[in-house]
């Protein structure tokens, strides 16, 4: 790499545009900083050499540039925020509620919120915050923030360590707060000198040269803050994978014991009883909502709850039998009253009352007007069985059942897997191996062929009330978290102090005063009138209108 040597004698790294030791502008690159065109130095990295503005030749180089230009890092920061918001038109796919129709989103989206839903949904938007190209993105912001912080604190932090009292005199003169005094005694100057001590500057000297600083470590600031938003994207980036973020979603009807999904088939949930309690304006409790609930064509949840017992496989590849599973807690998981037990949580989310569960049949013969049964049997909708077998000889095949049965252009169909509607295509086989008849049956249609000698109706059904509850396990909260901390320090640190410096350079009869701030102009102006007070030292003069003319 190429040094630069100033007249000081101190070696400077290629790019280079004020000498780190004296603070000499270096011709040649003066360009970089603007200082070509203005009377005042630009000291916002001390005309440190930063790799961005030095090397521009490589692949490596280009691309580092490129990355640590604000402008890019702004527009990528625009670019996220717009993608955002877009997510925001219409809910996740996460965020379907449970009580929809149809959770499928190809249905969903283009169900609820017409042909803008369906594009939504082409165009991948319904699980944008997971795709591959937001997660790029991020990455991106990542990346950027990464190396235009190095760019930056790197070649400052070396140039202010490096900095000494002794300042080149073209160095003092350019600074903004500049003033000339004539004929300053010593001993003037060791009371300048006492005065900047007692207002905490930190005094270093050299051959009667002073630099008076304090607040150094406010220039962090931003790089404090850089570090936290790193951390607080590496953490986004973490929660699209499953090892760090779980957020599943799972059906429990009561009596039922399924699996927690999420857990390796380690934790399961049984439903023991599920509660709903929903407002009464005629009760004395609710009197006070009584216009709010008259106002609803239906039924308002006051509370929904799941009676739940958790149990832990003792054997996960073990079948789900009572002596595998081993109860871990029992607890009632309530609206906003999670359950947290191992480093899983359980939400409740959402309900469904009423799920037939089972449906019993029979079969009469179609010339009998009071359809007495001849043979009954009864389904497990979660379940159904492929035939039944009765006790009078006679079987009963499922050739087609429908959960959730709804016509699609004439064709039935099924709408979810839960059985909330149900519809069978029975084959019926009489006792003498006669010929095999079709029925079509379910709630409220019985639909068999004219020439069948026998049809199935329904003759009880059995219900149960389902809990919809969220699984959610998330290790990347501590690390929001502390990205959060960090933040919130870097901005106290950059918002409340400032890095202040004043200059003290006799020169023969002369005592030349120099002096710059990051930010807060007034306050570093009144440190000074405290240290020049009933002396003859001249105060200092704000050039800024000199460098604007």
């Amino acid at each position: 790499m190429k040094k630069l040597k100033c007249e000081c004698g101190h070696f400077n790294p290629e790019g280079t545009v004020l000498c780190e030791a004296c603070g000499k502008p270096i011709e040649e690159n003066q360009h970089l900083d603007g200082n070509d065109k203005r009377k005042l130095l630009n000291m916002r990295y001390d005309g440190s050499a930063r790799r961005s503005q030095t090397f521009n030749r490589s692949i490596v180089d280009k691309t580092w540039s490129f990355f640590s230009s604000v402008k890019v890092g702004v527009w990528l920061i625009v670019l996220a925020l717009i993608a955002s918001s877009i997510g925001t038109i219409f809910p996740q796919e996460m965020y379907i509620p449970a009580e929809a129709p149809s959770r499928d989103p190809a249905i969903y989206y283009e169900a609820q919120h017409g042909i803008l839903g369906k594009i939504y949904y082409q165009l991948g938007f319904h699980n944008l915050y997971s795709s591959w190209w937001y997660m790029i993105l991020i990455a991106l912001i990542g990346v950027s923030l990464v190396i235009c912080s190095i760019d930056r604190f790197v070649p400052l932090y070396r140039a202010l360590k490096m900095q000494r009292p002794k300042r080149h005199e073209t160095f003092v003169n350019r600074q903004r707060l500049y003033s000339e005094s004539d004929n300053i005694d010593a001993k003037t100057k060791q009371t300048l000198v006492e005065r900047l001590k007692s207002q905490r500057y930190n005094i270093s000297e050299e051959n009667g040269h002073i630099l008076a600083e304090k607040g150094r470590f406010s220039r962090w600031g931003p790089y404090v803050n850089h570090i936290g938003l790193i951390i607080i994207l590496i953490a986004a980036l973490l929660r699209s994978t499953p090892l760090f973020f779980l957020d599943e979603y799972v059906w429990v009807r009561e009596g039922e014991t399924v699996v927690i999904p999420g857990t390796e088939r380690e934790f399961y949930i049984e439903n023991k009883q599920f509660i709903l309690e929903t407002y009464d304006s005629d009760s004395e409790e609710d009197e006070k909502f009584r216009e709010a609930i008259e106002k609803q064509s239906q039924l308002i949840a006051k509370n929904y709850q799941t009676n739940a017992v958790i149990y832990q496989a003792k054997d996960e590849n073990m079948a789900t039998d009572e002596d595998n599973l081993e109860e871990v807690t029992t607890a009632e998981i309530k609206m906003n009253q999670p359950l947290k037990f191992d480093k899983y949580t359980l939400y409740q989310a959402g309900y469904q009352l009423n799920e037939f569960s089972k449906m019993s049949f029979k079969i009469y013969d179609v010339n009998d007007k009071d359809e007495e049964a001849i043979g009954t049997f009864t389904v497990d909708l979660t379940s159904p069985e492929p035939e039944y077998d009765l006790d009078n000889g006679m079987k009963v095949e499922v050739n087609d059942y429908f959960p959730d049965y709804y016509l699609d252009d004439g064709e039935p169909r099924s709408e979810s897997k839960y059985p909330r509607n149900p519809a069978f295509v029975f084959t019926v086989y009489p006792p003498d191996n006669g010929e095999k008849e079709i029925n079509f049956i379910g709630i409220g249609r019985n639909i068999a062929d004219e020439s069948n000698q026998y049809k199935i109706g329904v003759i009880d059904f059995e219900t149960r009330h389902v809990s919809g509850l969220t699984v959610r396990r998330d290790y990347t909260l501590p690390l929001f978290g502390l990205g959060a901390l960090i933040f919130m320090i870097g901005v106290i640190q950059g918002m409340y102090w400032q890095h202040r410096r004043i200059w003290i350079h006799p020169k023969e009869n002369k005592l030349l005063i120099a002096a710059h701030t990051n930010k807060n102009w007034f306050g570093i102006k009144k440190d000074i009138e405290k240290a020049i007070e009933h002396t003859n030292v001249n105060m200092v003069i704000d050039q800024r209108e000199l460098d604007s003319e």
